[in-house]
């Protein structure tokens, strides 16, 4: 690689939609330094690149030193690293707060020319989910340090490795009845590909800096997204509506078990899942999305098959399987 080829360093560039960023970036031909607590774990991702292109660098981003030695010398900056629930290890407040906000503040400091923040539709300093708070908390304080920051704020995405779809084809295999919580809740699923891409055009592009929000082109309730999950996967199960009242005690009863488990069964479901699933996960009306990058999101028909399929009976076998059974 050419001393002169820019460089992005991206936080969490193993994690499910890091790993599609930096497949995207060493392809447009940038250097790629994916930063990660540990580097040992995420050597998969340097074929991405030639020989050198794509480096996982050791980083912790509660550690202000290597978060500085990971974006000096960039000269674009992408945060995706985030947590679904809390740990005795990480909380949201210091990862979805205080480490975007180090982030940002050293990417000003470094200046870094693009920074990219991937947060989360839904995020919202007034809600009653601390997930939800805590994501709209650091965007702002993103905002404040670069004001030309382009933030991503997707729908739940969806693609091979994704722990939305995949989690519902597991749970089918181990229960002829799927509880449903939240059924009603709209989501507008987004391919963790799409989100990729607008990635590398905020960086590469002239994009405007601000809040985007990434919706693909399908909206459909929880209980919908389930059946048709089910459907490609070849289950046939009984969706169990679970009322909001039931589903908190649920939650609780996940919560206690992983307390004193000492977090070593984790849980299932937590309480502020549940806050998060009363609220639709769509879209606003009027806000910039992928038609101000000029994107096309792409549809879940034509993906879901392509990993689902190993959940069937037979898995890529089972339609010539189920030909063969039939008399002729």
């Amino acid at each position: 690689m050419s001393k002169t080829t820019p460089i992005v360093t991206i936080f969490g560039g193993s994690g499910f939609v890091g790993r599609y960023i930096a497949h995207r970036m060493a392809r447009a031909g940038w250097r790629v330094r994916v930063a990660v607590r540990r580097p040992n774990e995420a050597m998969y991702v340097k074929p991405y690149g030639d020989v050198g292109q794509v480096e996982p660098i050791l980083c912790n981003i509660r550690d202000e030193a290597s978060t500085r030695r990971a974006i000096a010398g960039a000269d674009a900056v992408v945060n995706c690293v985030g947590i679904l629930q809390e740990t005795k290890f990480q909380s949201f407040e210091d990862v979805h707060v205080d480490a975007a906000d180090l982030i940002a503040r050293l990417s000003a400091e470094a200046d870094v020319s693009k920074l990219i923040h991937i947060s989360a539709l839904g995020a919202d300093a007034d809600s009653d989910s601390v997930y939800s708070e805590t994501k709209a908390e650091g965007d702002a304080l993103v905002l404040q340090a670069m004001p030309h920051a382009v933030i991503l704020r997707p729908s739940v995405m969806f693609g091979t490795e994704d722990r939305f779809f995949n989690r519902m084809a597991e749970f089918s295999r181990l229960s002829p009845v799927m509880p449903v919580f939240g059924a009603d809740t709209k989501f507008q699923p987004v391919y963790v590909n799409d989100i990729a891409v607008a990635v590398e055009t905020a960086i590469t592009d002239d994009i405007a800096g601000g809040i985007y929000e990434l919706g693909g082109p399908e909206v459909a309730s929880l209980h919908d997204l389930t059946k048709g999950a089910m459907e490609v996967a070849g289950r046939r199960r009984i969706l169990l509506d679970v009322p909001f009242w039931s589903a908190r005690m649920t939650a609780w009863s996940f919560e206690m078990i992983e307390k004193m488990t000492g977090g070593l069964v984790p849980a299932m479901l937590t309480r502020d899942q549940i806050k998060m699933l009363r609220v639709d996960n769509v879209v606003s009306e009027g806000a910039n999305g992928f038609a101000e990058l000029g994107i096309e999101p792409t549809a879940m028909e034509s993906v879901l098959d392509g990993y689902l399929y190993h959940y069937r009976a037979y898995g890529q076998y089972t339609a010539i399987t189920e030909s063969g059974k039939k008399p002729n």
